[in-house]
């Protein structure tokens, strides 16, 4: 979910920014600040030889849309008192509990 809130996040975005972006998903600040998603788009999406990237999909628009904007990623601690974490969590929880979720189409492509 954290990818596709960065995704949703940059989209909306009507115009080239400069994007500071906090997550509390360590392992998205890191693919993106150490270069992890850049190397795995390159190597065909995959993490190595025998493992697949995850969600490829997704990795390949959060990277595209990155090409638009200066992001800067940076991690925050979720769940340690930083009330816009706290806020977003809760708006995150509330999101994947309604009816009209939008079709993971990456995912629903994997599964069949």
């Amino acid at each position: 979910m954290e990818l596709v809130a960065a995704i949703v996040g940059l989209r909306a975005l009507k115009q080239e920014c400069r994007v500071v972006l906090y997550s509390d998903s360590e392992y998205l600040v890191k693919a993106m600040t150490k270069g992890w998603a850049e190397r795995w788009k390159s190597k065909g999406w995959r993490r190595n030889r025998s493992a697949k990237a995850l969600n490829a999909d997704l990795w390949a628009q959060l990277l595209e849309l990155c090409q638009d904007h200066r992001v800067q990623f940076r991690w925050v601690r979720g769940h340690s008192g930083n009330l816009e974490n706290e806020r977003c969590d809760k708006l995150a929880v509330e999101a994947a509990a309604g009816a009209d979720l939008p079709v993971d189409e990456g995912f629903e492509r994997s599964e069949k």
